[in-house]
């Protein structure tokens, strides 16, 4: 019955929004109808004619009166935005604007996709389009930002950007099964917790409770550690937990909604930790292992093209200096279906400017002209500059670089800095390419 009503109710909101977007002049013609027909009994004329008298007996004092009435709600307006700003991280208007108002006016889509066969939730949630995305190279807080932390004393990461990752956390590894599980229950309160500490001792709490708890791994890994070796190791033991609970999930994900709620936790549980695995063997020089988790992670959940792992196989190739396989890389995900990035775009123009930039010389170029790989070199450029122009001043180190955060606006500054932060050195081999 709930399911019958759902459907009704979308239906409802779609033909809403397809009637404001493609209707709107046969709406307003019929309002103007109903206004003009209804005239007589309605008595427009006469009310207008009322309404100004009535506007021009007002006195200044109204006027007055009314300033200060509009001035006093737009001031309680302001204090309640700037507090809920200050506890949530985010605009209480902007939050209802998105998720209540845009959906019936045309702007969001209340449609899902469709599961794929291996319940692989990252790929089957719809993609919304917004312009920030996390950070697909983000660093690790405890054995990284941290050291930034105890260097200056100075918080390395804004709380609106930890606020945003306390939601991914809380959409990636909680689920509806997870009411009462005490160690479920202790870890959804640990990812809206502010303080570290307080995330750190509830993370422990939640293993006391269950051993095979992987989420709380997640987090000591995260953020307790003092190292990429700390964090390697704790992720293994995150592995072994969330691999078992993948299988059992896996088996009985037909078997009810909560079931495949179950399974789509433990499936991004799963993606999680490996992809950070890969992140950790990475900063650890193991790049040939790396890799080899990379691929296994994208041909095991192919759709998977939201959290972007392809970025991370590009740095690394790139490392390995394995051009061949960025270019087949390239081929496979700058498709324009795809969300662009900068990776992509500047990856796409490197290679192109690094296959010309040995041969290539201003004055013989003045004399012939371009030539057609030259030209092609040129036109990457262009496009990936038109994508963020905020990257070549930090690849030709005009600007200084400062930590990456863990989301990134794109085409913004943000992700400018996060490109730049891993893939300058990559630009820096060949100069000619940077110049």
């Amino acid at each position: 019955m709930a399911g019958v009503f759902l459907g009704a109710l979308d239906k409802l909101k779609q033909w809403i929004v397809w009637s404001w977007t493609y209707l709107w002049a046969l709406w307003f013609l019929l309002v103007v109808f109903l206004v003009f027909i209804l005239r007589g009994p309605l008595k427009i004329i006469e009310n207008v004619t009322s309404a100004a008298m009535f506007v021009n007996t007002l006195t200044p004092k109204f006027y007055v009166a009314l300033t200060g009435t509009s001035s006093l709600i737009s001031g309680l307006i302001l204090i309640f935005e700037w507090w809920y700003f200050r506890k949530y991280g985010t605009s209480f208007i902007e939050q209802v604007s998105l998720n209540h108002i845009s959906p019936w006016i045309g702007g969001g889509d209340s449609s899902n996709e469709n599961n794929n066969g291996n319940g692989n939730t990252a790929s089957s949630q719809s993609v919304p389009e917004c312009k920030v995305w996390r950070n697909p190279l983000n660093l690790f807080r405890g054995s990284e930002y941290n050291r930034f932390l105890w260097a200056t004393t100075k918080e390395p990461l804004t709380y609106y950007d930890m606020n945003l990752s306390a939601q991914d956390h809380q959409t990636f590894f909680t689920c509806e099964a997870d009411t009462g599980r005490p160690e479920y229950e202790i870890m959804r309160t640990a990812w809206r917790e502010r303080n570290t500490q307080a995330r750190i001792k509830a993370a422990h709490g939640a293993i006391e409770k269950n051993s095979d708890c992987a989420t709380a791994y997640i987090l000591l890994a995260e953020e307790e550690s003092s190292t990429i070796l700390e964090s390697e190791k704790l992720f293994k033991q995150a592995h072994k937990v969330a691999e078992a609970n993948y299988r059992k999930s896996l088996a009985s994900q037909h078997q009810g909604v909560v079931q495949e709620s179950v399974h789509r936790r433990d499936t991004n549980v799963l993606i999680y930790i490996r992809r950070r695995l890969a992140m950790c063997a990475r900063k650890l020089g193991r790049l040939k292992e790396a890799v080899k988790i990379m691929r296994d992670l994208i041909k095991e959940f192919p759709l998977i093209n939201v959290l972007n792992i392809h970025e991370n196989l590009i740095e690394v190739l790139l490392e390995m200096q394995a051009y061949a396989d960025v270019q087949a890389v390239l081929a496979k995900y700058d498709d324009i279906s795809l969300p662009k990035s900068a990776t992509i775009c500047y990856t796409a123009a490197l290679l192109k400017s690094r296959s010309v930039s040995e041969k290539f010389s201003p004055e013989v170029a003045s004399k012939r002209g371009l030539s057609t790989a030259e030209m092609n070199a040129v036109e990457a450029i262009h496009r990936a500059v038109e994508f963020n122009p905020h990257v070549p001043k930090y690849l030709l180190e005009m600007k200084s670089l400062i930590l990456p955060p863990e989301h990134i606006l794109k085409r913004g500054d943000s992700e400018a800095i996060a490109y730049s932060f891993f893939h300058l050195q990559h630009w820096k081999r060949d100069r000619k390419s940077v110049v």
